[in-house]
């Protein structure tokens, strides 16, 4: 059980604190509800972009690392496709210094040509040596648009293309951060050493005079139902060929969401799954195989994936993978079965929870989709998943029809 209180400054600033003096430190962890989703078709990768411009300076903070490792601290940050979440560590007693930063950048960032071309530069790079130079490495830019034909899922958190981020300008950046970067639009989660009287106070301090801005309502456009299978194949100069299939599930607060999780898990998780059991370890034809969910917050992607042995012909091994799946659809799991995977994904959970950040994370997340208290809950949503949730998740969401198939060709 995690335990936290929970309050919103006149701004709208959301705050939570998770009090926890089994430890001499503090996180402080501020999720901001804007990610690639929230992008204009024709300027991606700035929610990412933003990213690294937040650790640029701000108006009174030229520097924003040395305040904080002079105190004992270190920070981080990650965007995805629906948040983007910056997070300190420090000892508690200098938890003020995390405040002061961070408020401080929320106020007004340092927005200067020099830092952008920066940072514009740093993340061309990124986009060059981790997606298009590395084996595998745009799997995603190539299987999001074939999945998603309307839903800005369709582009991964990186953009679409370098152009995107080589030509954004000074204008454009300023209009994304004065949109997002608000209190209206934030999530602060305080865990550790740290009493919530003082986390009340400190806020108030720090972030009570930040004008609030406001909460635009969000007004994306629904991917349609996928009605027929769709198929891309590439070549590219890899150890080995790879299959990918991808099927649309429902979104995060759906209440099949877990079923579908836990199918996942079924088919892929591990050596004991069914794809592993059947087609790496018995029929031998992938050297590796898993199946995992996207956690998306809008209907996100069950997505299966291999790397196949030398000599395997794909459409075989797309077959195989096709057989696999159809079971499930079929007939229900065995009890035991089932059982396994809830109590491996609780237990994932549980020891996930031993890092104070990832505490301050789950209250974050979970306050975003309207409910804190979800941290707690989940454990026994996942055990109420019976074999006939599973059974229909299948039958929902493993349809050929609903599934993109891609083939990553090795190269002669």
């Amino acid at each position: 059980m995690i335990y936290f209180q929970e309050f919103t400054l006149a701004n709208g600033l959301r705050c939570l604190v998770h009090e926890d003096f089994t430890t001499p430190l503090a996180v402080l962890n501020i999720l901001y509800d804007v990610g690639s989703r929230d992008e204009s078709p024709d300027r991606t990768g700035f929610a990412h972009l933003f990213e690294h411009l937040m650790f640029s300076g701000s108006a009174n903070i030229p520097s924003y690392d040395e305040p904080l490792q002079k105190v004992g601290g270190e920070n981080n940050a990650f965007t995805s496709q629906d948040i983007t979440n910056y997070y300190l560590s420090l000892p508690a007693a200098n938890i003020e210094t995390g405040f002061w930063l961070e408020s401080d950048r929320m106020l007004d960032l340092a927005f200067s040509d020099n830092g952008l071309d920066v940072q514009r530069k740093v993340v061309v790079e990124e986009f060059k040596q981790n997606y298009l130079n590395q084996p595998y490495g745009d799997v995603w830019l190539k299987l999001k648009p074939l999945a998603y034909q309307t839903h800005p899922y369709q582009w991964n958190t990186i953009g679409k293309e370098i152009s995107h981020i080589e030509e954004a300008e000074m204008a454009d950046v300023r209009a994304f951060f004065r949109q997002h970067y608000t209190p209206q639009n934030a999530i602060l989660v305080v865990a550790g050493a740290v009493a919530a009287a003082e986390v009340k106070r400190l806020a108030e301090k720090w972030f009570g005079p930040i004008p609030g801005g406001e909460r635009r309502p969000r007004q994306l456009p629904q991917e349609p139902a996928q009605t027929v299978a769709r198929h891309a194949a590439t070549t590219a100069p890899v150890p080995l060929s790879a299959l990918y299939k991808a099927y649309h599930m429902p979104a995060r607060l759906d209440p099949r969401y877990h079923a579908v999780d836990l199918l996942g898990d079924l088919l892929g998780r591990g050596k004991s799954s069914r794809l592993h059991q059947r087609l790496v370890k018995d029929l031998q034809l992938f050297n590796n195989i898993s199946a995992s969910v996207t956690g998306a917050l809008d209907p996100g992607l069950l997505v299966v994936s291999g790397k196949l042995n030398t000599g395997v012909d794909l459409a075989e091994a797309d077959r195989a993978v096709e057989a696999v799946v159809a079971e499930l659809r079929q007939a229900e799991v065995p009890a035991d079965e089932l059982q396994k995977v809830k109590n491996q994904a609780e237990t994932g959970l549980v020891f996930g929870e031993i890092e104070l950040l990832n505490r301050a994370l789950a209250l974050a997340i979970g306050k975003l989709l309207g409910n804190a208290n979800l941290v707690n809950e989940e454990p026994a949503q996942l055990q109420a998943v019976t074999p006939a949730h599973v059974r229909a998740a299948a039958e929902l969401v493993l349809r050929p029809e609903n599934c993109s198939t891609l083939y990553y060709q090795a190269a002669e």
